[in-house]
């Protein structure tokens, strides 16, 4: 397998895994401000003992919803990437590990969300996306 092979398909499983990390996270944030609306999701926070619930909860929805995006298409990714996964580690920590692993609200969803978005901070966005376009344009 040649270098510019193994590259591309480095480049296409990283753009897969940000398109697919970042749908679901902007699905979420969307969720949490248009069907929960702001008073939804801060009242959902607060009854989960999530400190500060009128600014976490929208605050959440809000970076959910643009660094979901910005995974999607490749902007900003190792940012959005480590913001995504902070939330998720907090999540982890403050409502899911007391509910053990599996589903309903276990830590294995978000864990694996976290850990999708953890190899996408470290990793960066890949060839197939803005950021790398950007990069060649300034070169």
């Amino acid at each position: 397998m040649t270098r510019s092979s193994t590259d591309s398909r480095h480049d296409a499983a990283l753009a897969a895994l940000r398109v697919a990390i970042g749908g679901i996270f902007a699905a979420h944030g969307a969720q949490k401000l248009f069907v929960y609306g702001i008073d939804g999701v801060t009242g959902a926070f607060g009854g989960m003992g999530i400190p500060m619930p009128g600014i976490t909860g929208p605050l959440t929805g809000v970076v959910e919803l643009l660094a979901g995006l910005a995974l999607v298409v490749g902007l900003m990714t190792r940012l959005a990437g480590l913001g995504l996964a902070v939330i998720m580690l907090g999540a982890i920590g403050m409502v899911h590990i007391g509910a053990g692993f599996w589903a309903p609200n276990g830590v294995e969803f978000p864990l694996a969300l976290m850990a999708g978005a953890t190899t996408i901070a470290l990793a960066g966005a890949g060839r197939f996306s803005l950021d790398a376009a950007i990069a060649a344009r300034r070169n």
